[in-house]
């Protein structure tokens, strides 16, 4: 379905190691490229050998009110079916893994009921984010229930997963009890995904052909076209860069923001620049290899002081690619892997003067650098080995659990 990949991996890595797993989720996300179809409210469907069960939610655009109701609609059902919930699959362990955090709250009734390990695992930092990004005032009544929601999901969990280290010090503020309860489990690959890629359509294939006959240096940025992603900085490059017949961008995917920047390259008459369609997601290795540097932007923000787990990087890395990384934040994986150069985010002068120094670079070093970045991601963020790391948090609670009850 899309985007949200995180709870299936782990999901599928559980069931393989012969735990039972159930994902209860909206019928409806803005996150997804396909949203399911159910007839009625808790209907249970196997999709890729995951057993889902939906709670039939209303549809949105955008996060104003109609997302917000979604949200209470969920939560809603799902604290009245708690009792049902807890009898009938009877967990050992409830994760509420939310965006928001009101989730927190059907999640302890289900756990308290099935007498069940209570985890709540981190994505973002929600009031936080509303506040520094968008804008919204600590003192609105929506943002005050978020709150609440973050503080009774730290302080209540028996443990807690976030996908960055740095969220700790924030958590410790807002009601987590010690750092004892905190772990840190990245964003992951999937490593078979990359012995198994699927061919880019003849669309994809064509372009980057022709942009190979002609000598280009290819620089890539994959995913979506949000503001957030800093592209018109890479497009900032690329106008600075025209004098130059040695390099080419591709943008591949889609998003908001796309046709903007399409009819600002056009206007601007950005020749060096080329728009692709999205690719599937099996077919990301294929595309990625295909190039000779990666670009990954983003636009400053205050968030990033508590860190960033981006899956992006870790696909980039697993492509074994040199890696343009114009992100400022508490943690700097391709630094720390060695795998790219690092740049001032919204830098174009800075971006420029990287790619040249990428392109200077012999197939040899580029190659070196790049398998950096694969062998850094394959030991710190095989799914697999993240998903036996989350289990090992919940069977340690279920173990301190029982021993407190025996004595």
């Amino acid at each position: 379905m899309g985007m949200e990949f995180r709870p299936f991996y782990l999901a599928r890595e559980w069931q393989k190691m012969g735990h039972k797993v159930r994902i209860v989720a909206a019928t409806f996300s803005h996150l997804r490229k396909k949203n399911p179809s159910a007839k009625r409210d808790f209907e249970i469907q196997i999709i890729d050998g995951i057993e889902y069960q939906w709670i039939k939610t209303g549809e949105y655009e955008g996060n104003g009110v109609a997302r917000a109701k979604t949200m209470f609609e969920f939560c809603g059902k799902l604290s009245l079916a708690a009792g049902r919930l807890a009898r009938d699959f009877a967990p050992d362990a409830v994760i509420s893994s939310s965006t928001y955090p009101m989730d927190t709250w059907p999640a302890q009734s289900i756990a308290k009921r099935a007498g069940a390990v209570y985890v709540h695992e981190a994505h973002d930092l929600w009031p936080l984010t509303l506040i520094e990004l968008a804008g919204w005032s600590p003192a609105h009544p929506f943002i005050r229930l978020l709150a609440a929601a973050e503080h009774s999901a730290l302080s209540r969990s028996d443990a807690i997963v976030a996908v960055t280290a740095g969220e700790a010090d924030y958590m410790l503020e807002h009601g987590m009890q010690s750092r004892e309860k905190f772990t840190h489990i990245p964003n992951g690959v999937v490593l078979a995904d990359w012995e198994a890629a699927e061919a880019l359509d003849s669309a994809h294939l064509d372009a980057i052909k022709a942009l190979r006959e002609e000598g280009k240096f290819l620089i890539c940025y994959l995913g979506g076209h949000a503001l957030s992603n800093a592209l018109d900085t890479l497009l900032d490059a690329a106008k600075r860069m025209k004098r130059d017949p040695g390099f080419a961008f591709l943008l591949v995917g889609s998003g908001a923001e796309k046709p903007r920047l399409e009819a600002r390259a056009k206007e601007e008459a950005l020749d060096n620049v080329l728009f692709l369609p999205p690719v599937g997601k099996k077919q990301v290795p294929s595309l990625l290899r295909e190039m000779d540097a990666l670009y990954v932007g983003a636009a400053p923000c205050g968030l990033y002081r508590y860190g960033v787990s981006m899956n992006k990087v870790y696909d980039y890395m697993m492509a074994g690619k040199p890696i343009l990384y114009g992100v400022e934040a508490k943690n700097n994986d391709v630094a720390e892997a060695g795998c790219g150069l690092t740049i001032p985010p919204g830098d174009a002068a800075a971006l420029c003067s990287a790619a040249a120094t990428l392109r200077s670079m012999s197939p040899a070093e580029r190659e070196a650098m790049g398998s950096r970045g694969r062998s850094w991601v394959a030991e710190n963020c095989d799914v697999s080995a993240l998903a036996a790391r989350f289990l090992d948090v919940m069977i340690g609670e279920r173990e301190k659990r029982d021993a407190k009850h025996l004595r």
